[in-house]
């Protein structure tokens, strides 16, 4: 059963490299055959074996010689794990095939925000769906949607106050170096504390986690981020923005496995 997992998971991961790659140029992710990006020739099916096909072709384009990225093999790999992990907590069922999916498209949202600093909104919803319907009953799914919907609304009212505390403290330090000829001119840009990309994202994490391991979740994501966000400290405004999907979908998946220990940890402490 796992072994079935496991190989599933290397299937869709194959297809997850099509969709991180595709999404980001508005290209269809179903019609248009697989193809070399440097010489454009089509693939063959046994050129897209899993991991198989990049270490026979030693990371190569059978065509070309052009090199192929890492990323291939990374990403099957980790959807394989993904499958694999998420099987051996709960055997092979439909509820488990939908979380382990939100789980892969929180993968290939991290990859694309990663390299492009975008978070596509279609991938997103289709994470709130699969992660939604990660119930084993009905009371379950309703649990699940009330929960998205919960950290959906708390992100949006904090985005709403730290955009507010931002935009405001760059507006009086503004004024004060206003003169009689700029006074009636206001160009304070309004700052953004967070995308919206965020905000469905923890909708996702609402619905696979539900409220108190989500609040661990994001505790942990901040911690992840914080060396990361030390290293660029002192680097250019534009090398600054680290992209955090990342980091909220690494800690999901961490709590996520390890969620009874973490709830006793948490009931022992009341």
């Amino acid at each position: 059963m796992l072994l079935v997992a496991f190989i599933l998971g290397l299937l869709f991961g194959s297809f997850l490299n099509v969709v991180i790659l595709r999404i980001p140029k508005n290209e269809s992710v179903v019609f248009g055959a697989s193809h070399c990006y440097s010489c454009k020739t089509s693939l063959k099916p046994w050129h897209n074996i899993p991991i198989i096909s990049w270490i026979f072709l030693r990371g190569k384009c059978s065509y070309c010689s052009a090199k192929i990225s890492m990323q291939y093999p990374i990403i099957e790999l980790l959807s394989g794990l993904i499958f694999l992990v998420i099987a051996a907590k709960f055997t092979l069922t439909l509820p488990a095939l939908f979380i382990a999916l939100s789980f892969l498209m929180l993968l290939a949202l991290s990859m694309i925000d990663f390299r492009y600093k975008m978070v596509p909104d279609s991938l997103n919803l289709l994470a709130i769906f699969f992660a939604i319907l990660g119930a084993w009953s009905l009371d379950g799914i309703l649990l699940n949607l009330q929960n998205a919907l919960l950290f959906a609304g708390g992100f949006t009212l904090l985005r709403f106050a730290l955009s507010y505390y931002l935009t405001s403290s760059i507006y009086r330090a503004a004024q004060k170096n206003k003169t009689s000829w700029n006074k009636f001119y206001d160009r304070t840009p309004f700052i953004e504390a967070m995308g919206e990309g965020d905000i469905m994202v923890a909708a996702t994490m609402g619905a696979l986690l539900g409220v108190k391991l989500t609040l661990v979740a994001i505790f942990l994501s901040a911690l992840l981020a914080l060396p990361v966000m030390l290293l660029v400290l002192k680097r250019s405004i534009e090398q600054q923005r680290v992209p955090f999907v990342p980091f909220l979908a690494l800690a999901s998946f961490i709590v996520y496995i390890f969620d009874s220990p973490i709830l006793a940890y948490i009931e022992a402490t009341y």
